[in-house]
């Protein structure tokens, strides 16, 4: 894996949170998904390599999926995932597991942070990008919540943040 100066994250919002939902043909998603795509080539042009994804449904998955947009240009690229819990998506509606398991099939590196849910293993799976990264992408709307306490965490942690306004 990249050392963490070529190294960049990601954290956003999950679909339910998104003021469009799970409608990802939505003009406002449309520009999201481009933004995020934007921002991840500004990264690459910066130098970063290895992008890591935490694979909730939602931003997570937009950014994992420009990642390997980028990939596919550009074979030096790396994707991992970062997974909190070994079944992350076993709850999920059928077409977004599917979507889940091709994503996860496309990295190139894998981290298990935990093998069950226990409390805590999501903010241990940011955790973990955080200090593996030397840059955060995050799809942010200002409210409370995980993709907060990751920017702040980011921010004590010396990271630089490219802030993507949902």
């Amino acid at each position: 894996m990249a050392e963490r100066e070529r190294s960049c994250c990601f954290t956003g919002h999950r679909a339910a949170k998104l003021p469009w939902g799970d409608n990802e043909q939505d003009a406002r998603c449309l520009e999201l998904k481009r933004r995020i795509a934007d921002a991840v080539e500004a990264v690459y042009g910066s130098g970063v390599r290895h992008f890591i994804c935490g694979m909730a449904n939602g931003c997570d998955m937009y950014f994992g999926e420009a990642v390997l947009e980028l990939r596919a240009r550009r074979p030096e690229v790396t994707l991992e995932a970062a997974v909190p819990f070994e079944e992350q998506a076993g709850r999920w509606e059928e077409p977004l597991r599917r979507r889940y398991a091709r994503l996860l099939e496309s990295c190139d590196y894998y981290t298990l942070v935990s093998r069950e849910y226990a409390p805590g293993c999501y903010q241990r799976r940011n955790r973990y990008m955080v200090d593996a990264s030397g840059v955060l992408i995050a799809a942010y709307d200002g409210r409370p919540g995980g993709t907060m306490a990751t920017m702040l965490y980011a921010l004590r942690r010396g990271l630089e943040i490219i802030e993507i306004p949902v």
